[in-house]
């Protein structure tokens, strides 16, 4: 028999926003990148090679050498913790400070989680056992989607509702990559920086870049961060010849999405091409890959090949309009809620 029970006027739904990164080692030694490389490549999602051959690969080849190399590069940009972690955990509690008071009707938790290494999103998702959630909110702190990075996350996700008897609702925020108020954060970003180191001859755009396989299959990334970079150069009324987009990072031999920025920079500057700024609208928060490969690394393949100037725009990581702008999306979703949750007086209870 049910019964319709009046809702108590002190219960406050319990709503939990996960913000998830891609990741990092808890220190840049050569075991910790080590574990956290295995965890990385392990994955499925960010490797497509049939598993038995790869995880050959990725033993025999890869494991033993590769860390070192990584280690080091970590250790250039790592101070009192790792960028990308330290910047997660202030955008974290930055949005805390700017929503909870906002939202007295909900019990919000705000909580950090990578798809690898620390924070945890398998950790952080568990935890939610231990406090059943009436909401759970996963922002991927990822602008443009792709099955390589913000894939991971929902297969966390499925993988943890799987194994849950009581259920909360769950809404994922997919990504934001033309979001009006995300390109004129990056457009400011790239004014106020120039109005301090001046004009360069180029702009360059460089993202992640993902295999080009994986484009062909149907992984929209690649044309994201297209429209990404169109628009923030819109939005600086720049001429073509004014700016470009790149993508970094490749591994391994087969090909990747092009240009890539490596070989860009050095033909702009066998062109004459003498000053140069370049950002990663693909990145909410600095980590190894702008910071080392791509603010030094490719710094010096461009002057080596004749380039004078290379500058690094930093990600917009806890500026003010950037947690302005995740504030922005995180209400449509509470106030959302509101009508679903906080508005609810009536619950129906087994008698």
């Amino acid at each position: 028999m049910f019964k319709v029970m009046q809702k108590s006027s002190e219960y406050k739904p319990k709503v939990t926003v996960i913000l998830a990164n891609l990741g990092t080692p808890d220190e840049p030694t050569v075991p910790a990148v080590r574990m956290f490389l295995k965890q990385f490549l392990s994955d499925q999602r960010v490797i497509e090679i049939p598993k038995l051959i790869w995880q050959i690969i990725l033993h025999a080849f890869v494991l033993p050498f590769r860390p070192k190399h990584v280690a080091e590069a970590y250790a250039s940009v790592w101070k009192n913790d790792s960028p990308m972690r330290e910047i997660l955990l202030n955008q974290v509690e930055s949005l805390k400070d700017k929503l909870s008071s906002i939202y007295p009707e909900f019990e919000l938790n705000f909580i950090p989680a990578m798809t690898y290494g620390n924070p945890g999103i398998n950790k952080a998702l568990a935890g939610l056992q231990i406090q059943p959630q009436d909401h759970v909110i996963l922002f991927p702190l990822f602008p443009q989607y792709s099955a390589t990075s913000t894939a991971p996350l929902y297969d966390a996700v499925a993988n943890w509702i799987t194994k849950q008897r009581n259920l909360p609702g769950l809404t994922i925020i997919r990504d934001y990559y033309q979001h009006p108020d995300f390109i004129q954060a990056l457009a400011k970003s790239i004014l106020e920086f120039q109005a301090e180191h001046g004009v360069p001859d180029k702009l360059l755009m460089s993202f992640h870049g993902i295999p080009q396989p994986y484009a062909d299959k149907g992984d929209p990334y690649a044309e994201r961060c297209h429209i990404t970079a169109q628009k923030v150069a819109e939005a600086l009324d720049l001429k073509d010849d004014q700016w470009a987009i790149s993508f970094q990072s490749r591994f391994g031999k087969q090909e990747w999405v092009k240009p890539y920025t490596d070989e860009l920079l050095k033909q702009w500057a066998t062109q004459g091409v003498q000053s140069v700024q370049v950002l990663s609208p693909a990145f909410s928060a600095d980590c190894l890959e702008t910071l080392e490969e791509l603010a030094m690394q490719n710094a010096e393949f461009f002057k080596a090949a004749g380039g004078k100037e290379y500058v690094y725009i930093p990600a917009l990581n806890s500026r003010a309009d950037h947690i302005d702008f995740l504030s922005l999306l995180l209400k449509a979703q509470l106030d959302a809620l509101k009508v679903t949750l906080a508005q609810s007086d009536m619950k129906t209870e087994v008698v």
